[in-house]
């Protein structure tokens, strides 16, 4: 049986797969932090819904990756979880910026 980690990095070698992970990484960065904040918060999906005034299913979406929550939808969640929400932007790499 092969793992998926050993798929993910055969895959990753070809060009249109990396790309398309790449793409998705800051999904990915941002689903985990949402996780991470409710499981440091010690609550369940339910849990932070209730607190958030919103659905389980909503609470789920965004742990997926699948939506891009707005600036409010996260000010209630760290709210909801004790956390301070920080918003930061970092050069990419390789990258400057045009004077």
């Amino acid at each position: 049986m092969v793992r998926v980690t050993e798929l993910h990095k055969k895959w990753m070698k070809k060009p249109k797969y990396r790309k398309a992970y790449e793409a998705l990484e800051e999904e990915f960065v941002l689903a985990s932090a949402v996780i991470d904040a409710r499981n440091r918060a010690g609550l369940t999906q339910q849990e932070l819904a209730r607190k958030m005034g919103t659905t389980q299913p909503v609470v789920a979406r965004l742990e997926s990756g699948r939506v891009r929550p707005s600036m409010r939808t996260l000010e209630r969640l760290a709210e909801a979880t004790g956390s301070r929400l920080l918003i930061s932007f970092e050069p990419r790499e390789g990258k400057r910026p045009q004077a």
